[in-house]
């Protein structure tokens, strides 16, 4: 089982898997973009197995490029684990205040967004296509997370997972006006004269929307790995039929 592990310590585990072709489908992640459902269960049993919880801890969503949010109780342990049609509908970021729960997450090429707050032990995930960075989803849910679960920004500690690289991320201009539209945008974008595109720095981005939730830039990590260049990566942008990486989180029994 390949993965990046990006945090593991007495509290908290997380990372992010990676393209394997000694598993099934690359070893694919997601149920919602694969050939077998049963290959995606095997992959995920082996996460599990070497993460030390079980498949039933998992909890997915059925990711729509939201920004909607959905805080994740014990009750819904297992959801979209085994099955796509169990998912949490219609959401694109979790968190938790819960130990033991894989909390996951799905991209190829969109930003995968890894957090933990080290005071009360909120874990989060969210995924950050470019319409849920126009949609601010990632200052939204931190937002919240200030106002309603009563946490302190300084807290947090963020990783910005493996993602389209702005040399790889070209639009045309209606998607530049809407990330210009942010008001914050400018200094993550570029036009190239020769192709008459607009490149597009979505990690950056995203990592500025967690900056003006009043998150510590130099809490905020990001792995500047390309999906589209690495032979690591899953890219849908380079092949529309791509598997996907998973981005989890899991706090431990304190």
């Amino acid at each position: 089982m390949k993965a990046n592990i990006f945090v593991n310590n007495e509290k908290f585990i997380a990372g992010m898997t990676i393209k394997d072709n000694a598993e099934h489908e690359n070893n694919n992640m997601a149920l919602h973009a694969c050939e077998n459902p049963d290959h995606i269960v095997e992959n995920r049993k082996k996460l599990a197995a070497y993460l030390h919880c079980e498949l039933d801890d998992f909890v997915c969503t059925d990711q729509t490029h939201s920004s909607n949010f959905h805080r994740v109780t014990l009750d819904d342990k297992g959801q979209g684990a085994f099955r796509k049609d169990t998912a949490i509908a219609n959401t694109d970021a979790l968190y938790t205040f819960e130990s033991n729960v894989l909390l996951c997450s799905f991209a190829a090429d969109c930003v995968p967004v890894i957090f933990y707050n080290e005071v009360n032990g909120i874990i989060g995930v969210i995924h950050s296509g470019w319409q849920g960075t126009v949609k601010e989803i990632s200052l939204q849910l931190f937002e919240h997370l200030k106002q309603v679960e009563q946490c302190n920004p300084n807290d947090f500690q963020v990783q910005i997972g493996a993602a389209l690289s702005q040399e790889k991320f070209e639009v045309d201009e209606g998607v530049y006006i809407k990330f210009k539209d942010l008001g914050y945008a400018d200094d993550f974008m570029y036009y190239n004269d020769q192709t008459r595109k607009y490149h597009i720095d979505n990690q950056q981005t995203v990592k500025k929307q967690c900056e003006l939730a009043g998150i510590p830039a130099e809490q905020i990590t990001i792995d500047h790995t390309c999906t589209y260049v690495s032979p690591d990566g899953f890219s849908y942008r380079q092949d529309k039929k791509s598997g996907r990486h998973l981005s989890f989180i899991m706090k431990k029994d304190a």
